[in-house]
C-alpha cells in the first residue's frame, strides 16, 4: 500500500501558496545539487491521455472536461470544481492517490543526502507525513495575488478564490520547520536557501 510506503531517502517538504516562488526555490535547491519532484508537475504527469486517471476524472466530470485532442481541458474542469466545492472533494479524490503514488516511484529513484518534495498543498493534504522537515515559503498576500494575475492572466477575484482553497500564509508557516522569507530579489533568495541547506546538512548527516 503507498500509504505506509517509506522514502528510502530524507524528504524535505518545501511548500508555499500560489505564486510564492516555489519552483524557483526548488531551482535554486537543485543547483546545490539537491534533486526534487514538484507535485505540480506530477499532476500533470497522471493526467496525460491514456492514463487511467484522466479516464476517472472524464467518467465523473464527461467530455466537456477534455480537449478534442484528448488531452484535459483544465480551463473547463477549473471552472466546474472551483464554483461547486463538492465536486472539487471528488476531483481530489481522484487526483490526490495517483499523484501520490507517482511522485513515491520517482522519489525511489532519487539519490543524495536529500530530496525536496515540492507541494503547493503539502499541509492540506497530509504528504508533509512523508517529509523528515518542511519549509515554507512566506510570501505577503498581495504580492501572492499581483504575481499570479501577470503570471497566468487571471483576474483577482479567481486568483482570491484559489488561495482560498490553501491554507493562509500564517497557518502554512505555522505548521513548518524552516520559514523562507521571499520577497525581495534573487540574490537575497539564493542566500537563504543556502543558509537552509547548511542547516540540513547539519541536522541530516
Amino acid at each position: 500500500m503507498i500509504k505506509n510506503h517509506t522514502p528510502h531517502i530524507k524528504l524535505i517538504g518545501l511548500t508555499g501558496g500560489i505564486g510564492s516562488g516555489k519552483s524557483t526555490v526548488a531551482k535554486l535547491f537543485h543547483e546545490l545539487n539537491i534533486q526534487y519532484i514538484d507535485a505540480d508537475d506530477v499532476a500533470r504527469e497522471v493526467v496525460q491521455p491514456g492514463e487511467d486517471c484522466l479516464q476517472q476524472i472524464i467518467n465523473h466530470f464527461g467530455h466537456e472536461v477534455v480537449k478534442e485532442n484528448g488531452e484535459l481541458n483544465r480551463a473547463n474542469l477549473r471552472t466546474i470544481v472551483f464554483s461547486d466545492p463538492e465536486q472539487r472533494k471528488i476531483l481530489e479524490s481522484i487526483t490526490h492517490p495517483a499523484i501520490r503514488k507517482r511522485m513515491m516511484e520517482h522519489i525511489d529513484n532519487m539519490s543524495g543526502l536529500y530530496a525536496l518534495l515540492v507541494h503547493p498543498l503539502l499541509f492540506e493534504t497530509g504528504q508533509n507525513t512523508l517529509c523528515d522537515y518542511t519549509i515554507a515559503i512566506s510570501v505577503p498576500k498581495e504580492l501572492q495575488i499581483e504575481r499570479v494575475m501577470q503570471r497566468d492572466h487571471n483576474t483577482q477575484e479567481q486568483v482570491e478564490r484559489i488561495l482560498d482553497t490553501q491554507l493562509s500564509n500564517e497557518a502554512r508557516c505555522s505548521k513548518a520547520d524552516f520559514i523562507l522569507e521571499n520577497t525581495s530579489n534573487s540574490a537575497d533568495l539564493s542566500v537563504k536557501v543556502v543558509q537552509i541547506h547548511n542547516k540540513l546538512q547539519t541536522l541530516l548527516s
